[in-house]
């Protein structure tokens, strides 16, 4: 069995900071594109990350819906 990666997890925890706080978008950014870089994202679904980094409420997940982009992530995230 592999050992559990603590960056992976950390920057996974990082990905799923809750809408609203200060800087929220801005981490949510940051670690999707440690998921990027590691060929677990589309550059689509980056590119949305991307565009709410500066907006803390706004909820990446239903951009990426609503653009068809995504399902692979979509669906990592639904499984937690």
């Amino acid at each position: 069995m592999a050992e559990p990666d603590p960056e992976a997890a950390e920057q996974w925890a990082l990905v799923n900071t809750p809408l609203g706080e200060a800087w929220s978008g801005r981490t949510r950014y940051a670690a999707a594109m440690y998921f990027y870089k590691r060929g677990e994202m589309s550059a689509e679904t980056l590119e949305v990350y991307r565009l709410c980094s500066r907006l803390d409420s706004e909820d990446p997940l239903s951009i990426i819906r609503d653009r068809g982009v995504g399902k692979d992530w979509l669906a990592r995230i639904a499984a937690g």
